[in-house]
């Protein structure tokens, strides 16, 4: 499932991405073209610091369009409501560590809509890669900068 080129994205990641286009085409794009006309129209250009700012603007709004561009054309939709017998992107995985107790609950997420403070973990990071393809009951061992830490898996939905 996991393909370089492809943006593992929910459903509502897809369509955070699709208004942030919409707006940065349909709004942001006029909004620096008129930037840049009336900086024009104050005369030369050379030295005009309104101008260089809104040709930034315009330069940062075109690359970020294209990018947004290139996610949705690769975007793979992952599903994340249903219960799974195994872990896999889309999942959400409730753990244990083993030496305290603690559990963690993490959805495993396509890097694009990574936000660790809100448990949303990429299937590439550390966690995300080892819990791939385990079941509940499952003890995983995670690689950590402070050495290996054991995990238990409670449940997967």
């Amino acid at each position: 499932m996991q393909d370089s080129h492809s943006a593992y994205l929910t459903a509502d990641g897809i369509k955070k991405l699709q208004e942030e286009l919409d707006y940065l085409i349909n709004v942001r794009r006029p909004e620096i073209a008129r930037q840049i006309a009336e900086a024009k129209a104050d005369g030369d250009v050379s030295e005009n610091a309104g101008y260089e700012e809104a040709k930034n603007a315009q330069a940062f709004n075109e690359g970020r369009i294209l990018t947004l561009k290139n996610i949705l054309a690769n975007a793979v939709v992952i599903r994340e409501n249903g219960s799974k017998e195994t872990v896999d992107v889309g999942c959400k995985v409730t753990i244990r560590d083993l030496a305290f107790g603690d559990e963690e609950t993490y959805t495993i997420v396509g890097s694009t809509e990574v936000d660790p403070g809100n448990g949303r973990i990429s299937f590439k990071s550390p966690i995300g890669r080892t819990l791939l393809g385990h079941r509940i009951g499952d003890v995983v061992h995670v690689q950590t900068p402070g050495g290996s830490v054991a995990f238990e898996i409670v449940s997967i939905a």
